[in-house]
């Protein structure tokens, strides 16, 4: 057998207030979705504004992050022509994201779920998610 570690409810809370805090701040309505560590969906807010196109875009931000246990970022850079996984976000349906905005959450060295924005340039979508991961881990 083996112990889990993964985000619960409250943690969700306290990450989508950082994460919609942040959005605030800079101006931009985002989407954002909370998976826990096996990338199922715990939490979604399309905040006034978000695009409705980006409600699919942040959940599959966050299963991607939390499921792969890297960023999204990362695996962008890596799935460009030439790289060690180029054509990933073909995969599993589509469902693999390559665009920067979709953050593991690691909480003691373990990824225990994962934070997906979209609604603004990948550069804010990355802000918000991260500043919703600080909101839980301060």
């Amino acid at each position: 057998m083996i112990t889990v570690t993964r985000l619960d409810a409250a943690d969700a809370d306290t990450i989508m207030a950082g994460a919609v805090a942040h959005a605030d701040a800079i101006g931009v309505p985002m989407c954002i979705a909370i998976t826990d560590e096996s990338g199922q969906l715990i939490a979604f807010r399309r905040m006034d504004g978000g695009k409705v196109t980006s409600t699919t875009v942040a959940i599959d931000k966050a299963f991607t992050a939390a499921a792969a246990k890297k960023a999204t970022h990362e695996i962008g850079a890596a799935s460009q022509p030439g790289g060690p996984v180029f054509g990933i976000g073909s995969a599993i349906g589509g469902r693999l994201m390559v665009v920067g905005g979709g953050l593991p959450v690691i909480f003691e060295g373990d990824v225990v779920g994962g934070i997906g924005v979209s609604s603004g340039t990948p550069d804010q979508d990355r802000a918000v998610a991260q500043a919703g991961i600080d909101a839980l881990l301060r």
